[in-house]
């Protein structure tokens, strides 16, 4: 099967961007970061988040789209929410590399996706589901053997440059960002879900 093109720095990741997005947006991506300030609203809206978000094997979409949501306002810069390839020590743990149809796997509320999502905002990965899918049962056993071993027990909230990410073990490969539609539809997944989960 044909692989998936891989982002492997702004400048590539910033033309991911500018396909759904417009390149004026792709520019101001590039030169995102997050102020101090910005610490404390991505903290307590990924909290609040996953005290109501229900654990699944295949949540990372839906839960990345509704913090990106939530976040979008408040912080100094956009969040995109980015799919693609998380590997551990250059070893594929969520995806696989291979070529997928993005209008396809996200054309539905639950997406047909084999890969995993994160937020980013210019270089930096902001990761709700990591914590919660390595301490899960469901969970890729490589990567829970990995976060113990590097990060150990209780951390909720993954939030580090892209490069210093590989530093840690782990290797974002972006192979797509997501439209605004596209991240509209997974907010209303992620409401249904929430929803059930309460009853």
């Amino acid at each position: 099967m044909t692989k998936a093109p891989i982002a492997r720095d702004l400048a590539q990741l910033g033309k991911f961007v500018a396909l759904h997005h417009g390149w004026a947006a792709a520019k101001a991506f590039k030169s995102s970061t997050l102020i101090p300030a910005d610490g404390e609203k991505v903290a307590k809206a990924g909290f609040d988040l996953q005290r109501v978000f229900p654990a699944t094997p295949d949540e990372a979409p839906l839960i990345s789209a509704a913090l990106a949501v939530r976040l979008e306002d408040a912080l100094s810069a956009k969040p995109y929410v980015v799919a693609g390839t998380l590997a551990v020590e250059g070893v594929p743990v969520l995806g696989d590399r291979l070529a997928f149809d993005p209008a396809e796997a996200f054309a539905v509320e639950t997406p047909a996706f084999n890969g995993h999502a994160w937020l980013m905002v210019g270089d930096i990965i902001i990761d709700i589901a990591l914590f919660r899918l390595a301490y899960s049962a469901q969970g890729p056993a490589a990567l829970s053997r990995h976060v113990d071993l590097a990060f150990g027990p209780g951390k909720a909230l993954f939030v580090d440059r892209w490069k210093h990410a590989a530093r840690l073990g782990l290797s974002y490969e972006p192979h797509y960002v997501l439209s605004a539609d596209e991240v509209t539809r997974l907010m209303g997944g992620a409401f249904h879900a929430i929803k059930a989960a309460q009853g």
